[in-house]
């Protein structure tokens, strides 16, 4: 078939990208730690160009900061950046409940029913990283059923602006509230309440920040 072609795999510099993106959401990479290049290619047995690269395109996300004096160091957590961030992801989230509603299913909610329960375990557990897992894959249903791939590339370029601040606090966090606020939403698409969806999934987020966001 001419129009198949052999699938390219992940370049140096995206695995490099992917790696390094994972270890700063996951504070691996401490904010305010130096991030130095040369090390980093031979921490990795690559050339410092693919590495360089890979970092350029951290810095464009936000995620790294060179200063003028060529001192490269693992961005800071910004309270009011992640607020702002919150805000658009709510509103995203809202835009995929929209979109949604007319295909999801008893078992999408059946679904959300399983991953509620397991995410109050996880809480209960103190697992954060469980948990946090648990509270994105019952998001994942909703912006799935919406079928709109820029809803979750624009969600993805947002995630580690608010998942830092989440990691740094969540251990304070008992979740209650958000367990509840999972069930409403389950219990409104069980109903069919397409007008109320949207607004219970952007107070599920807005909550979250203001727990996270305040002082």
């Amino acid at each position: 078939m001419k129009n198949i072609t052999q699938i390219p795999r992940l370049s140096l510099r995206e695995q490099i990208y992917d790696r390094l993106r994972s270890a700063i959401i996951h504070l691996e990479l401490k904010p305010g730690e130096r991030i130095n290049d040369k090390a980093l290619a031979e921490q990795f047995g690559v050339s410092r160009t693919p590495v360089r690269e890979a970092l350029k395109k951290l810095e464009d996300e936000g995620l790294i900061v060179t200063s003028p004096g060529s001192e490269t160091i693992v961005s800071l957590i910004e309270v009011d950046q992640a607020m702002h961030a919150f805000t658009v992801v709510a509103a995203l989230h809202g835009l995929a409940a929209k979109l949604a509603f007319s295909t999801l299913t008893a078992d999408h909610t059946e679904q959300m029913t399983t991953i509620n329960s397991k995410f109050a375990e996880a809480l209960k557990a103190e697992d954060k990283y469980r948990a946090i897992q648990l509270d994105d894959q019952f998001h994942r249903i909703i912006l799935e059923a919406a079928q709109n791939p820029e809803i979750t590339l624009a969600l993805d370029r947002l995630l580690p602006k608010i998942r830092r601040l989440e990691l740094v606090k969540f251990n304070a966090f008992d979740g209650q509230k958000s367990i509840k606020q999972h069930q409403e939403i389950i219990t409104c698409i069980s109903n069919g309440n397409k007008s109320q969806l949207p607004t219970l999934i952007e107070n599920n987020w807005l909550s979250l920040a203001e727990y996270l966001t305040e002082k």
